[in-house]
């Protein structure tokens, strides 16, 4: 069976993600998992894609159709944005990190995974129970859905509070962990590109439905709906954006020698007061 459109971009999706795919493995492996917990989310983000794509490609092999390939496919594509901004705020709570591996703010940055974590948890919980109430509007999937990807935006807001912050302090981060900065700087036009575009998205139609319903989405934001809006905004603002990040994101570990900022000796201390112990 060939596949239409929106099984095209499925394929191509694989075809992009695996080999950043085998790069975040690596750099998970170079950094380890206490070190780095935003690798191991670009990791996780990576497989998400994957695995997504291929359910997809696979739903629109297998005959008689699978309406659970679907909505696995379609859940997982729902979800990403939520490892990559949870990405983003554990490399940005790596540049605390004191030379000698000391993470700084642990308490306020747990706090922000769960609020990350909390609204993936929605969505996720949205989708299946939008799904089960069919089409009806008014379901509390509906309501979920559009609440976690508030705090979505909520979390995009707060993280670009912290970069600015580390920017008026750039002067004490540590060597590498400025270039990281400057990386993850560059990532956040896209990320928040990706992010309007997951608002846009849930908003545009009242129900989470997978299978042709009677009543065509004619709204503003039909053109945005991740079933029947335009395949192109979908490739521009979801594909292409999360694309670039995590390109931005492989080449800053592949290339910058982070743990170099490990050796600082304990005579250049001073030298980065605001990555001392407290």
């Amino acid at each position: 069976m060939a596949l239409d459109t929106q099984g095209i971009l499925a394929a191509v999706t694989i075809a992009m993600y695996v080999p950043f795919l085998l790069v975040s493995i690596k750099v998970v492996s170079k950094y380890g998992i206490s070190r780095g917990n935003g690798w191991i989310l670009l990791l996780i983000f990576c497989i998400i894609r994957v695995l997504g794509g291929s359910l997809l490609v696979a739903a629109e092999e297998v005959t008689p159709a699978n309406i659970s390939l679907y909505i696995g496919g379609y859940a997982l594509e729902a979800s990403g944005l939520s490892p990559l901004l949870l990405c983003t705020l554990g490399l940005l709570h790596s540049i605390f990190q004191t030379p000698d591996g000391f993470m700084r703010y642990q308490i306020h940055f747990r706090l922000l995974q769960l609020l990350g974590t909390a609204a993936l948890a929605l969505t996720i919980a949205g989708i299946s129970i939008s799904i089960e109430a069919g089409s009806n509007p008014g379901s509390d999937g509906n309501i979920m859905r559009r609440i976690g990807v508030i705090l979505f935006a909520v979390l995009y807001i707060i993280l670009v509070g912290i970069c600015l912050h580390l920017w008026i302090k750039i002067r004490y981060v540590m060597k590498y962990r400025k270039e990281l900065l400057k990386a993850i700087t560059v990532a956040f036009p896209f990320l928040a590109v990706r992010t309007i575009y997951s608002i846009l998205s849930t908003f545009s139609s009242s129900t989470f439905s997978i299978t042709t319903t009677t009543q065509p989405n004619t709204g503003d934001l039909a053109k945005f709906n991740l079933f029947t809006g335009e395949w192109q905004i979908y490739l521009v603002m979801e594909m292409l954006m999360e694309y670039a990040v995590v390109i931005i994101y492989c080449v800053a570990a592949v290339v910058l020698p982070l743990d170099e900022d490990y050796k600082t000796t304990d005579s250049r201390q001073d030298e980065y007061p605001m990555n001392r112990p407290q």
